[in-house]
Formats: structure tokens, C-alpha cells, sequence
């Protein structure tokens, strides 16, 4: 795997070689992904438009026997290393919270975990950019310890956890800390999300795009991306980091349709688990949730609720089959007009834009990109933007550029990178 002139594969056989004494370590390819459509819609169970990249997490590992997993970035050389236990503390803020979450999770949810495991990995995805760097790490810290300890011929698991999209189910439960399939659930890694990013890295299909709706994760169709476009991807320099006041502004998002489903279950004495479900439960039931968001609740008043439910009504309702409706009939100009308006959405309902994310958008349609939408959990992050290949490099360059003249300071950590459709993640 070979990204920016550098070997990855290389650097993670070198780091790996230096961490254990195995002699022939196992491999892992595990991708970010790209939310095309569908801001903030899977743990309200909506729809996405979702495809992995091209760029991603490189994983060297090993098995060892004495329970202890021990990791290195071949990045810069950070280590890290635990002994497998369901009493694990993990730090909310550091990066070894992600591999500490799972090895709890697993050793709560299958007793007599025992395998441990060296692990070398190397990331080609910028760190906190919305393209789920976590949620790949989650991803790839549970097929190494699936792997050595052959978790998928353990009776629980296969009652539990029977197809690639109960999988991606339960990654999300282990990030959100929710129970699944009869399987405990446990503290999470402090942030309130669903289970679209772990999908998109499972299953996604080279060259294609594909929508799924969540609670529970069920495949819905794919869309061929045309062959001769690509993802130009344009991390704002403003890094998405879920801790701290970055973290409670996400949750807040997911906390206002957790009140909203609480209140609509109050009033209407029906058993609704998500926030789609309840808006399908009959034809009067977006007037009625309208008028619990107009009421308001204690804490989080009137104008955040009525935002939030006006935002999925849009994202999820009207943009997201929009979209896919465009792509199906080649209309790339309703597309651009499908993002601009998502991109509105987004800045206007959801409120979790920054101005340089803004502005990438904005600058990517008036260089010339088909369409254009941040995307991620908001707050920095990255804006992909539609183009043809054979334009490709021109628009990243007038794109960065423009980008570097209005926000000069987050330009300087901005990165910007291609990507087609990629396949899910392969190896154990």
C-alpha cells in the first residue's frame, strides 16, 4: 500500500518487526469513509449515502498468548499495551481509548477472552477530519482480537451477531456503549453516534456508492459512481476531535432526538426505537412530533428541537433519496443543487458547521465541482467535493488556494486527497 510516496506497508512491517518476535504477522486493510448524504441521520435511524476511500489503516498483528495486547504506530512510534480484561480503564481524550473500549467490550460480552495480540498499524487518513479514523481503529482493533481468539465460532456470537450488517451493528454498540443482540452493553468511547461509519468500512463496494438505513443496519441498494469522476477530499485543517467540548456539542445533536423519541413515546404510548420510526408510524405523525418540539422540554427548549427535527425531516426525507434518485439518472446538476442544499441544512438546522467547512464548500462549487458537502461529525472536518478525473488536479490546486486566501491559518494543516469508491475492509 503506497500513499504520498510512502511505503505504509513497509513502515508497518519495520514497526511491527520491532514491537514482536513473530516472524509472519497477519494483515488488515481497513478504510475511512466518506458521507456523501445523510449528516447525523443513522442513530435516528434514517438513511445514508456512504462509500469507504481509497486511503486508510494498514494493521500488522500477531497472536500472543498471555492476554496482553500491545500496539505501535508506525506513524510516529506511540505505543500502548494492556492486558485483556472486562475492568479496563480507558482515557476519554487519548487514542488508546478506541483499542481499550473494544478489549473491554469483548471481554465483558465473551467471558474467557485469553488472546492477546501485537499490533503494528500505520493511518493514510488525516487524523480527525470526519473521514472516521475512530471508527476504523474501532474496526480494526475488533478483527485482530476476532481473529486470534476465533471469536465467530463462539455460540453467543453467532446468535447475536449472524450477518456482516449485525456486525457493523454491534461496532456501533461498542462505540455508543449500547446493548446488542442480547450482548451487555458497556460505557462506550463517551460519544452517542450509530453505526454508519463502521457499515461504510465493512461494506462498502469498490467504485459504488451505497445507502443504508440503521436501527438495525439493512442494506437498501448501491448506485456506480461514473467512472470518470473522483472524490477530491479537502480536510479543512480544523480538527473534528470528539473529546471535550467538541464531544458534548456532538452528543447534543444525538441527545435532542433521544428527548424528542422520549417525549413522542410519552404522549403517543407507542414503543418507537428511533426517530424514523416514529415518523413512519402513521400520516400525522410529523405534525405531532412538530408540535412536542414546539412545546419544548426542560433544558433543551423549543428553537434546538424544532431545528433538529426540521433537519432530519430534510436530510433524511427529501435529500438523501434525492440524491440517490440523481445519481441513478446521471443528473449531476440536481446533484449539485441536491449538496448545496444539504450543505444549508446543515449550517442552518444541525448548526454544526465551522466557517473554514463553509467555506470549503462554497469555494469547491464555484471552482467547478459537480457538487460539494461537508460531512462527518461537524464541527471541522472535511468537505468532499464531486469532479472529473481528468480535471481532478487542477481543481484541487485552484481549490486549495482559493481555501488558503480567505482562512490562511487552518489552511497551513489543511490536506487534500482523491479518492474513488472503495471496497470494505479486508483481511481477517
Amino acid at each position: 500500500m503506497t500513499s504520498d510516496g510512502l511505503d505504509v506497508r513497509g513502515a508497518v512491517n519495520a514497526a511491527f518487526a520491532e514491537l514482536s518476535g513473530a516472524a509472519s504477522p497477519a494483515y488488515l486493510s481497513v478504510p475511512g469513509r466518506i458521507e456523501v448524504f445523510g449528516k447525523h441521520t443513522d442513530y435516528a435511524g434514517g438513511r445514508s449515502l456512504t462509500c469507504a476511500t481509497e486511503r486508510g489503516i494498514t494493521v500488522a498483528f500477531a497472536p500472543r498468548q498471555d492476554g496482553v495486547v500491545s500496539l505501535v504506530d508506525a506513524a510516529d512510534g506511540r505505543r500502548e499495551s494492556f492486558q485483556l480484561s472486562p475492568d479496563l480503564a480507558p482515557t476519554v481524550g487519548h487514542w488508546s481509548n478506541y483499542p481499550m473500549t473494544v478489549a473491554r467490550r469483548l471481554s465483558r460480552n465473551f467471558p474467557g477472552l485469553g488472546v492477546g495480540a501485537d499490533v503494528a498499524f500505520k493511518s493514510t487518513i488525516p487524523r480527525a477530519a470526519g473521514l472516521s479514523t475512530s471508527s476504523a481503529l474501532v474496526t480494526a482493533m475488533y478483527l485482530v482480537l476476532a481473529s486470534v481468539n476465533r471469536l465467530s465460532e463462539r455460540a453467543e456470537y453467532q446468535k447475536a451477531i449472524s450477518t456482516r450488517e449485525a456486525l457493523a451493528g454491534y461496532l456501533g454498540s461498542i462505540e455508543n456503549g449500547q446493548a446488542f443482540g442480547g450482548l451487555p452493553g458497556d460505557h462506550g468511547v463517551g460519544t452517542f453516534g450509530g453505526s454508519e461509519d463502521h457499515t461504510a468500512i465493512l461494506l462498502s463496494e469498490q467504485d459504488r456508492l451505497a445507502w443504508y438505513h440503521y436501527g438495525p443496519v439493512t442494506r437498501l441498494g448501491t448506485v456506480e459512481l461514473p467512472a470518470d469522476l473522483t472524490f477530491v477530499v479537502g480536510f479543512s485543517g480544523v480538527t473534528a476531535d470528539k473529546t471535550g467540548g467538541a464531544r458534548e456539542r456532538y452528543n447534543r445533536a444525538a441527545a435532542l432526538v433521544t428527548a424528542l423519541v422520549g417525549e413522542w413515546r410519552k404522549k403517543t404510548g407507542r414503543e418507537d426505537a428511533t426517530l424514523a420510526g416514529a415518523i413512519a408510524s402513521g400520516p400525522d405523525a410529523v405534525d405531532r412530533l412538530r408540535d412536542i418540539a414546539a412545546t419544548g422540554l426542560p433544558l433543551l427548549g423549543v428553537e434546538p428541537l424544532q431545528q433538529r427535527l426540521e433537519h432530519f425531516l430534510v436530510e433524511d426525507g427529501v435529500l438523501v433519496p434525492a440524491a440517490i434518485a440523481a445519481l441513478q439518472s446521471g443528473r449531476l446538476d440536481d446533484l449539485g443543487r441536491i449538496s448545496d442544499e444539504s450543505q444549508r441544512a446543515a449550517e442552518q438546522l444541525l448548526g454544526n458547521q465551522v466557517p473554514e467547512t463553509s467555506a470549503l464548500a462554497r469555494l469547491a462549487r464555484q471552482h467547478g465541482a459537480l457538487a460539494a458537502s461537508a460531512f462527518g461529525a461537524g464541527f471541522g472536518g472535511s468537505v468532499w467535493a464531486l469532479v472529473p478525473i481528468v480535471d481532478a488536479d487542477r481543481f484541487t490546486t485552484a481549490w486549495w488556494t482559493a481555501y488558503a486566501a480567505k482562512h490562511s491559518g487552518a489552511a497551513s494543516a489543511a490536506s487534500f486527497f482523491t479518492t474513488r469508491p472503495a471496497g470494505g475492509a479486508l483481511g481477517a
